[in-house]
C-alpha cells in the first residue's frame, strides 16, 4: 500500500514512490540533470561554481561535510543517530514529540514505516555519511528549491556531489543525514530531513530503505537492464533501470552520480507507449461487447515480500463495485501481458490497481502464471 509522509509541512509520497516516478514521471529530476550536464559542459568547474552562486545566492544554497564547522557537523550527525535509535527502538511517542509541527500532527506515515521496519533495524550499529546543509534565505517559500551540492566536473556530478530537489520550501536551515544500517536482514539506509529551530535539529522527515530488492543490488538490476536491451526487450529494461536508479539513491528527491548515469543509460529506452509526465496511454481490449480502452496512469516495479511485481495504474470512473472492478483489474492485467510478453520473463505478478477520480484505488494481484 503507498504511504505519504509530511515533510517540512509539505506532501511527500515515502520511499516507494521513488519507483513511481520512474523517470518518465521525474520532471523535476531531469530538469535538474539537463541543467547540470548543460552547465558542466559549457563551463569549467569554476565558471560553474559561480555560476551556481550567483543563481542561488538569494534563495537556496548547500554546505557540505567540509564546509560546515565542527560544531556543526556534529550536532547533526548525534541528532540524527539519536532519531534513529528512537526508530530501532519504535518508540514512535519520542520521535514525534521530536518533530516540527507539520510532521507531529500528521504523523502516520512516520509511524507506519518505523513499524514496518523496525525489526530489521533493532540492534543495528548505524554509521553516518557526510551530512549536507541546505539552506533557503529570503522570506518567502519557494515553490521549488534545487540544491547543487559538492563539486561537478565535465561530465557533470562526481563521487561525492549530489543534487536535492523540494518543492514548497520555507526559509531556514535544514540538515541531510544518511546514515548506512547493517541487518540481519540486509543493508539498509535510513535518511532523516533535519529543520533547525531554535539551537535544536528537530525531525522533519524519515526514509527508511533497503539496499536490495528481492536479494538484489542496483548494478544487478542495471546489468539485467542491459541484458534486456540486448535482447530487444526494452520495456522491461526501461522497469528495470527505474529499479536499479531507486535503489541508487537512498531519498527520492535526491541525485547522483550514479543514477545520473542510470538516467543516461534509460533514455534511449523510454517506450512510447508508456504513460509519461502526466500524461496517459491507452491500453485496448478486444471483448464480445466491443472493444474498451483503458487509460494506464503508471507502470513500475515494486518488490511484493521475496518477489518483484510490475504495478499497473489505470484511470476508472467508479470502483464502488468491487466485483466489477475486480474484473476490470483482471481484464487490464489480461491486455497488458497480452501486449508486452516480454513482462513474463521480467517480473512474478502483476498488481492492478483501478484509480477513481478521487484518487482512491482499488488493486488486484495476479501471479504472472495465472494470466493467460
Amino acid at each position: 500500500m503507498e504511504r505519504t509522509i509530511s515533510l517540512l509541512g509539505m506532501r511527500v509520497l515515502d520511499k516507494g514512490c521513488f519507483r513511481k516516478s520512474c523517470f518518465v514521471k521525474s520532471r523535476t529530476y531531469v530538469a535538474i540533470r539537463r541543467r547540470v550536464l548543460l552547465l558542466s559542459i559549457r563551463l569549467s568547474y569554476a565558471a560553474l561554481a559561480l555560476a551556481v552562486s550567483a543563481s542561488s545566492a538569494l534563495a537556496e544554497s548547500c554546505l557540505t561535510a567540509s564546509d560546515l564547522d565542527d560544531a556543526t557537523r556534529t550536532a547533526l550527525t548525534a541528532a540524527a543517530l539519536r532519531y534513529f535509535d528512537l526508530a530501532a527502538k519504535g518508540d514512535t511517542a519520542s520521535l514525534r514529540k521530536s518533530a516540527i509541527p507539520s510532521l507531529a500532527s500528521n504523523f502516520s506515515g512516520i509511524e507506519a514505516t518505523t513499524k514496518d521496519n523496525q525489526s530489521a533495524l533493532a540492534g543495528s550499529k548505524a554509521a553516518a555519511r557526510p551530512p549536507f546543509l541546505l539552506e533557503v534565505g529570503g522570506t518567502a517559500t519557494l515553490p521549488r528549491a534545487e540544491f547543487f551540492c559538492g563539486v561537478f566536473g565535465g561530465n557533470g556530478q562526481t563521487r561525492d556531489s549530489a543534487v536535492f530537489s523540494l518543492n514548497n520550501l520555507a526559509p531556514g536551515k535544514y540538515g541531510i543525514v544518511i546514515l548506512d544500517a547493517p541487518s540481519p536482514k540486509g543493508a539498509f539506509t535510513v535518511s532523516l530531513i533535519l529543520p533547525r529551530q531554535s539551537s535544536d535539529w528537530k525531525l522533519g522527515g524519515l526514509y527508511i530503505q533497503a539496499a536490495q530488492s528481492a536479494g538484489h543490488d542496483s548494478d544487478w538490476f542495471a546489468a539485467r537492464a542491459r541484458d534486456f536491451q540486448t535482447k530487444g526487450q526494452m520495456h522491461n529494461a526501461c522497469l528495470y533501470y527505474i529499479e536499479a536508479r531507486s535503489l541508487a539513491s537512498p531519498l527520492p528527491f535526491m541525485s547522483t552520480a550514479a543514477t545520473d548515469n542510470f538516467y543516461d543509460e534509460s533514455q534511449k529506452l523510454q517506450p512510447v507507449d508508456f504513460p509519461a509526465q502526466g500524461k496517459t496511454a491507452d491500453l485496448l481490449l478486444a471483448g464480445t461487447a466491443g472493444t474498451a480502452t483503458y487509460k494506464l496512469t503508471a507502470l513500475f516495479p515494486q518488490v511484493v515480500g521475496d518477489d518483484l511485481d510490475l504495478i499497473v495504474k489505470y484511470q476508472a470512473a467508479d470502483i464502488s463495485n468491487t466485483q466489477q472492478t475486480f474484473q476490470g483489474n483482471v481484464a487490464v492485467m489480461k491486455a497488458l501481458v497480452a501486449r508486452y510478453p516480454e513482462l513474463k520473463n521480467a517480473f512474478a505478478a502483476v498488481v492492478a490497481r483501478a484509480v477513481d477520480p478521487g484518487g482512491h484505488d482499488f488493486g488486484t494481484l495476479l501471479a504472472m502464471k495465472e494470466i493467460k
